[in-house]
């Protein structure tokens, strides 16, 4: 995401001959922060790779490796080309292929959904509940002998309920397989994103929370048979250069994504913290919003370590309020605006508007706001009153 110019006040010329201050934009992410506090560190790094010429795998990627593992708390990670293959080379370290069916929730970004079809399988779609998060009622009712997976959403920062899926699939042999794209270094009763899962998928693009400097992805278990399979078909199906024992594909991690993804990672509870406190004000602020009923703000479950990738509140006209925080210089977003099974790419599915009415409600509520580790105070109280007055602004258009 772009952010140049975010930390410069811009200045303009009135027709008296006056300069006003005119306040500097309020990206929704800062990237060029978190780049200024890791360049001593990266940038002999970076040189170091390309003077040994190890730019594919090799003991840079296999050093992050051990790190992002020891930092989930499992036993395996497998440094991937981005979050989307961690998804699908899970599905097909599984077996999972041609004829089975996967259950992914309706509010999600499209790649949980297309990662199970390019495994070639069938994505079967179910509501989620208040809370953003897969419905496990609503997944125990699709439920059949073709479902090889259900694939709850680690969604906006935080765990899914762990416990109730897995008690949901019971003895079925249905796999769960998280997708923890937002959710590095999360926790549900101190356990981290690859707890009560066959895997979990996740993705180092630079807005997350820890993000490369361009694509990559990584997948998380604790199934060494499962590791060496999914480490196999990511390498061209291969364990020995030219032996190829099955088809697979070119997915792996490169050294120069290795070496930011580490330096940002020995910061990432440090920068979690960030967020954590940036979340704690946002509620503060946005106390006496909601209790005039003029938004909802977000819940984080019992027993869950949120780390807040993405602050998200609840808003009536919704599209009237982003825009009017957009043009008032803030970022604000919609995180996701339409949800999976309306999007005209997945229209072979079947389903059609009304098929899952809590995701559809929400996706016409949801905001969300600038968060970012290196977020100020001042920021976010200016965040809070552009906001502020975007609402008034609706109730008064509205009366």
């Amino acid at each position: 995401m772009t952010t140049n110019g975010a930390r410069a006040s811009r200045w303009t010329a009135e027709d008296t001959g006056q300069s006003i201050r005119v306040e500097p934009p309020i990206p929704l992410v800062d990237l060029v922060w978190q780049h200024e506090q890791i360049a001593a560190d990266v940038i002999p790094e970076v040189f170091q790779v390309m003077s040994s010429g190890a730019f594919v795998l090799g003991s840079t990627v296999a050093a992050f490796e051990r790190d992002f593992a020891d930092f989930s708390g499992s036993r395996h990670c497998i440094g991937v080309a981005n979050g989307t293959d961690a998804l699908e080379l899970t599905f097909r370290g599984l077996g999972i292929a041609s004829g089975d069916a996967v259950i992914v929730p309706a509010n999600t970004f499209i790649a949980t959904a297309e990662a199970v079809l390019r495994a070639g399988a069938r994505p079967v779609i179910v509501d989620c509940n208040e809370h953003t998060m897969i419905d496990a009622a609503r997944v125990a009712e699709s439920l059949d002998h073709s479902v090889r997976a259900v694939v709850p959403v680690h969604l906006y920062g935080q765990m899914a309920d762990m416990e109730q899926l897995v008690e949901t699939v019971g003895e079925s042999g249905v796999a769960v397989i998280a997708d923890a794209a937002q959710a590095q270094g999360a926790s549900r009763r101190g356990e981290g994103i690859g707890w009560l899962t066959a895997a979990a998928a996740t993705s180092f693009y630079p807005g997350k929370n820890l993000g490369a400097y361009g694509d990559a992805g990584a997948v998380l278990t604790d199934d060494d048979e499962l590791a060496s399979r999914i480490r196999r078909i990511a390498n061209h199906g291969s364990d020995l250069k030219y032996v190829h024992t099955e088809i697979g594909c070119n997915s792996r991690l490169d050294a120069l994504q290795a070496v930011v993804l580490r330096a940002k990672l020995q910061r990432l509870r440090e920068w979690n913290n960030h967020r954590r406190r940036a979340a704690s004000r946002y509620n503060e602020l946005l106390s006496p919003l909601a209790e005039r009923g003029l938004l909802q703000l977000p819940t984080v479950l019992t027993g869950n370590v949120h780390v807040w990738h993405l602050y998200v509140v609840r808003v009536r006209d919704r599209d009237r309020i982003v825009q009017a925080m957009q043009e008032a210089g803030v970022g604000a977003a919609v995180h996701y605006p339409t949800p999976i099974h309306l999007q005209p790419a997945l229209r072979s599915l079947g389903y059609r508007a009304g098929d899952f009415p809590v995701a559809e409600k929400l996706c016409s509520e949801i905001l969300s706001l600038p968060i970012y580790p290196g977020i100020t105070e001042s920021m976010q109280e200016r965040v809070t009153a552009v906001l502020e007055r975007a609402l008034h602004a609706r109730t008064k258009d509205r009366s």
